[in-house]
């Protein structure tokens, strides 16, 4: 296994794909590990080398104290290039990734090639209702929010025809520290974004999953908007659009970042 140390954390990460080509980071949904790509991996590692990393308090990434801020889980994924040698990179970041990936393109756009930016959202909620999930999950555990995560992360229809890629999602679900969970969603409650998007020059592909109700699809619009020349694309999907829609997800991300001009 192999582990880069940042802010007294070790954060785990792997390799996809041959040396010699760009590479291409992802960064995952909160409640989630690096596995949650496996989708579009053999594809994407044609193109690209993936390096996909669980995030602080995840997987198996170390679970420092907390409550987390938006800046330092996206000083991690600095950490990591640093560590290896990268100076530039293309970046795709899904929900709490997307956020990492709006904080790294308008405080450091010098890194970033290209950059997509999937079910996310510049602020996101009532800071209650996020308290209200911290202590849930302090108190109980993931199996406190499993059932009312894997709803808002796929649509009916969806859970019903694929329960085995459910029931895989679900246990990376439950498989996540509770603690870092909460720290984690500690640094989205008290997000907020909306002003950075306009410093944004890296060419941005935003993705939102029209029957998404954990980052609807008017907070990618709003993204979008708010980006000087951003694309818009929006899938049929919930959350985790990438897995839901995978086939078209993938695509849709590759023609964007293997298209020049």
């Amino acid at each position: 296994m192999s582990f880069v140390t940042a802010a007294n954390a070790r954060l785990f990460y792997r390799w996809d794909g041959p040396e010699g080509l760009p590479t291409l980071v992802l960064s995952n949904s909160l409640g989630s590990t690096l596995a949650m790509w496996d989708p579009q991996i053999r594809e994407f590692s044609r193109h690209f080398r993936v390096l996909r990393y669980d995030t602080r308090g995840h997987g198996s990434s170390d679970v420092s104290p907390g409550p987390y801020g938006l800046a330092l889980l996206a000083r991690d994924v600095l950490a990591l290039l640093e560590a290896l040698e990268l100076r530039t990179v293309s970046f795709c970041g899904l929900s709490l990734g997307g956020m990492i990936g709006v904080w790294l393109a308008s405080h450091e756009a010098g890194r970033l090639e290209r950059l997509v930016l999937c079910n996310t959202s510049a602020q996101l909620g009532d800071p209650d209702l996020w308290n209200s999930r911290i202590e849930s999950v302090r108190r109980g555990g993931m199996a406190a929010v499993a059932d009312t995560v894997i709803e808002r992360w796929f649509t009916p229809g969806f859970r019903q025809a694929n329960p085995q890629v459910i029931n895989r999602i679900r246990d990376m679900l439950l498989g996540t520290p509770p603690e870092g969970y909460a720290a984690c969603a500690a640094a989205i409650r008290d997000m907020d974004q909306r002003d950075a998007l306009n410093r944004i020059a890296t060419p941005t592909l935003v993705i939102n999953g029209v029957q998404d109700p954990a980052t609807p699809p008017e907070h990618g619009r709003y993204i979008a908007e708010h980006i000087r020349g951003a694309r818009l694309v929006e899938l049929e999907t919930a959350h985790l659009s990438n897995v839901e829609a995978a086939p078209l997800f993938t695509r849709t991300v590759l023609d964007f970042l293997t298209t020049s001009g």
